[in-house]
């Protein structure tokens, strides 16, 4: 099951909307209360709008299972920590081997674990699992099937019709083990709402309305000591509006959440208990349909005209104005440079340009065949230098940087209108084509490995047609030389081999440039420490935290964190 479209743009830009339009029945109370042991609770915020819809199917292909569905009720084999670059964490596996030829993936179980019923977790459950994923369309959007087999009660292997190093993250990290006594008798996984989940994490459901809903300790949880989760409950609910959320942080009403909150260092400055971490790593590009064999008109489709507004931004006011300085820089790779910077081969492609180089910008067109007018605006062939970027309507960060972007734009000859849009038609536009810019993100995968990302956003067999959907390449980029690096990489873990891949993939993305990255955008979780304490630090991202989509970190958060005493 490969992450869908919808959850991939779970970024800051979706924090930012999710803070400002939900809404109803924070029911917690305030203050400073502190509890610890069996009567500890903490209450999570995840940007819920409207009435939360019961439904905690971790197979949903659309993503539209709840919160905790993903890595807090159900577990994957391994952790794929996406804030920092480190070894995978064990859950319910606790070692994993490759054969040379990378088409034969072992993994050791670990023995002794429960689901929440209480019924044993066994080998068979694990290959059910992987099977069930492998032999569903739906669910396995890879174009690879493998078949996963029981060795015996402690290991399962993994075999696949050809070299597969690259599926590791994915199977390892983003596949949820299900029961399968129970998952056998659903006709259908995939729409299955799977109210009475049951599940081997390290919470399970309490009780459950519309407005609210509880999680418990699960009693036959199989970690101890560290591992073992230490709160009682978590509950999660819904509020009312954007001011509602700074209010409810301030006023001790939410332990957890993750939003964009402009104030927030104000904010930690006047209330001693409130804390957050930072953990960047999706990059706002504008996204162009660059590619006229492909259907995409206008003057983005010529790379002299993405070169000149890659110049022309003034990133430093973007982030500061838009993001409180919060974001990070970029690079021209598109990989986030804290966590892949040993990826980014060419040191001169770290960073992207921070202030604005109008005059490089110029030049650029006008080598390319560009003549600026009188009225300030260049032109060729009759046509004026003239695009249109799409953005949500009600994306604060997004807005603000689209409204700088025209002024930007306007001193380098280049005319730049903005179309506000909901989100659903923001979205169709871009997956048909039907667009010239929009501004987006540029999201990992399943795990911080460049693959992902490259091959998401890069490969031309994840792209079509102007017109036909192209749910991830939506730039309409295509390019041999990247394809043909692309499928190096995916039969790959040689080092040495993979940094020529990437030399070869970055050396052409600098030069076409279809995604002009601008930052990394904020990801900002925000806690309340007069109950729990052992939140991630900027100094200590043990885990990505954003408690929204299928963020399978907030597992990891919910069992490390403890009562404040304790």
């Amino acid at each position: 099951m490969t992450i869908t479209r919808k959850r991939l743009l779970l970024g800051a830009a979706a924090l930012a909307a999710s803070a400002a339009i939900a809404l109803s029945g924070c029911t917690t109370s305030g203050g400073t209360t502190k509890s610890s042991g069996s009567n500890s609770t903490v209450t999570l915020f995840t940007g819920q709008v409207g009435n939360f819809t019961e439904n905690f199917n971790p197979l949903n292909p659309t993503g539209t299972y709840l919160q905790p569905t993903q890595g807090v009720i159900y577990e994957s084999l391994f952790y794929y920590n996406k804030a920092e670059a480190e070894k995978p964490v064990p859950v319910l596996g606790t070692s994993f081997t490759w054969n040379s030829t990378g088409t034969q993936l072992t993994v050791k179980l670990r023995q002794g674990v429960k689901w929440s019923n209480g019924k044993p977790e066994t080998a068979d459950d694990v290959v059910y699992s992987l099977n069930l994923v492998s032999n569903n369309p739906a669910l396995n959007t890879s174009g690879v099937t493998w078949n996963a087999t029981k060795v015996d009660a402690s290991t399962v292997q993994i075999t696949f019709p050809s070299p597969s190093f690259t599926l590791e993250p994915q199977i390892l990290g983003n596949e949820p083990i299900v029961p399968e006594s129970i998952w056998k008798g659903i006709s259908n996984p995939t729409t299955t709402t799977n109210t009475s989940p049951v599940g081997t994490g390290p919470y399970m459901l309490k009780s459950f309305t519309p407005q609210s809903f509880v999680l418990e300790k699960n009693p036959n949880y199989w970690g101890t000591g560290a591992d073992a989760p230490k709160i009682a409950q978590v509950r999660y609910i819904s509020l009312s509006n954007a001011d509602a959320a700074t209010s409810a942080l301030e006023a001790g009403q939410v332990d957890y959440m993750g939003s964009y909150l402009p104030t927030l260092k104000s904010i930690v400055a006047q209330h001693k208990n409130v804390s957050y971490s930072n953990s960047p790593q999706a990059t706002t590009s504008l996204f162009t349909c660059e590619n006229a064999s492909l259907g995409c008109t206008g003057p983005q489709t010529d790379a002299a005209v993405r070169q000149a507004m890659y110049y022309a931004m003034d990133r430093t006011q973007l982030n500061t104005q838009a993001l409180a300085g919060y974001g990070q820089t970029a690079s021209p790779t598109l990989l986030p440079p804290a966590i892949n910077k040993a990826q980014i081969m060419d040191p001169a492609n770290l960073a992207v340009p921070q202030t604005a180089n109008a005059s490089k910008a110029k030049s650029i067109l006008e080598a390319d065949g560009w003549t600026l007018g009188s009225n300030g605006y260049f032109s060729k062939n009759g046509k004026e230098l003239d695009m249109s970027v799409n953005v949500v309507s009600g994306w604060t960060d997004y807005d603000t940087d689209c409204t700088l972007l025209q002024g930007q734009f306007k001193n380098a000859g280049i005319k730049l209108s903005v179309n506000q849009m909901a989100d659903n038609a923001w979205t169709q536009a871009e997956v048909s084509g039907k667009y010239e810019l929009s501004l987006d993100s540029i999201n990992m995968g399943a795990s911080s490995n460049p693959y992902y990302q490259y091959n998401n956003y890069l490969n031309s067999k994840a792209t079509a047609k102007v017109g036909s959907p192209a749910t991830t390449n939506t730039s309409r980029f295509s390019d041999p030389t990247i394809d043909s690096a692309l499928k190096t990489l995916a039969t790959t873990n040689q080092t040495s081999v993979e940094n020529a891949a990437y030399t070869t993939i970055q050396n052409e993305l600098v030069k076409e440039m279809p995604y002009i990255p601008i930052y990394v955008n904020q990801a900002l979780a925000e806690y309340n420490n007069s109950r729990a304490t052992g939140w991630p630090s900027q100094s200590n991202q043990y885990a990505f935290p954003l408690p929204w989509g299928g963020n399978w970190g907030v597992g990891i958060v919910l069992k490390t964190i403890r009562p404040v005493g304790k």
